[in-house]
């Protein structure tokens, strides 16, 4: 596996090293911390793409000023040994000033240079909580797309609306990589698995796997409901959530940030669900590990 740190090194490697007349290059972007997850997605690409490029990027305008950048986890030779037992090609570790010539200060009243914005899916759930996070995605992702010019891309299903966001930008600015949603991976007890998982002692990991349990229930009931030919009130599916999770949400274990019941396409709320209906169930829950003393945000979705 070549690790490089520099736009001109993939650029050489890839002008060099590929004939773009048969052959194809899978990417998967990362900001490191790898995990089984991440391994999911890269070895689609690797089965399915003749090479593989895998960044790893702690990207700091995804990042707002009281946000953990600083403090977001970083394992880079557990991630390299993940990447070459993978058959990875090429591992791109760039610096902050390769991708920001211009500095990038998280204040963004203070940033300069170009930055991709996608407006209309950017702004609810995560962008409500977190303003400018998907401005950052979809800048530093268009720049890697125009650095690898990967022919595919690999995102996965936890970070849904990441990736309903980035499918927007791509068939709007008519960027020639196609993406494609793996599933999430999840524990044995149902978390998705995440980075921030690590900041979670045990005992908190086992109770954090109701946040997919409270999702489950809900979509059970939509299952149900349509099976059936009938429709279901977005109220009744938010109070199986909020029920499953009130022995949490008393003691002051979880704090929900979200839940939504949205249109797949457009992320816009749901009233009422049908037979019909393309959805996705989704949520942030910050956990407040007393053994610990970590807050942790983890979000969750299932798509039906």
């Amino acid at each position: 596996m070549k690790i490089l740190h520099t736009i001109q090194e993939v650029v050489q490697w890839r002008t060099t090293t590929i004939d773009r007349r048969g052959k194809t290059i899978g990417f998967v972007p990362t900001m490191g911390c790898l995990h089984n997850g991440h391994a999911t997605l890269i070895k689609q690409s690797v089965d399915n793409n003749d090479f593989t490029v895998v960044s790893i990027f702690v990207n700091p305008s995804q990042f707002a000023p009281n946000e953990d950048l600083d403090q977001y986890p970083r394992t880079p030779e557990e991630d390299i040994k993940l990447l070459e037992s993978l058959n990875v090609d090429v591992l791109f570790a760039p610096s902050a000033n390769e991708m920001y010539p211009q500095g990038i200060p998280l204040d963004v009243e203070q940033q300069r240079g170009p930055f991709v914005s996608v407006l209309g899916v950017s702004e609810m759930l995560e962008g409500k909580t977190r303003p400018n996070f998907f401005r950052g995605v979809t800048t530093v992702v268009t720049k890697l797309f125009n650095i690898v010019m990967a022919d595919n891309a690999y995102f996965g299903q936890k970070d849904i609306q990441q990736f309903i966001v980035l499918n927007v930008m791509v068939k709007e600015l008519f960027v020639n990589t196609k993406l494609t949603m793996v599933p999430i991976v999840r524990n044995n007890a149902g978390l998705a698995l995440s980075s921030r998982n690590k900041y979670l002692s045990p005992e908190y990991v086992t109770m954090a796997s109701n946040i997919y349990k409270g999702l489950s229930l809900a979509q059970t009931t939509i299952a149900t409901t349509v099976a059936k030919g009938l429709s279901v009130e977005r109220d009744i599916l938010l109070q199986e959530i909020k029920t499953a999770w009130e022995p949490y949400t008393k003691t002051a274990d979880f704090k929900i940030d979200y839940i939504s019941i949205a249109d797949f396409y457009t992320l816009h709320e749901m009233d009422i669900v049908g037979p019909s209906d393309k959805i996705v169930i989704s949520c942030a829950v910050n956990v407040f590990d007393k053994i610990s003393n970590n807050t942790v945000r983890l979000i969750d979705n299932i798509v039906m």
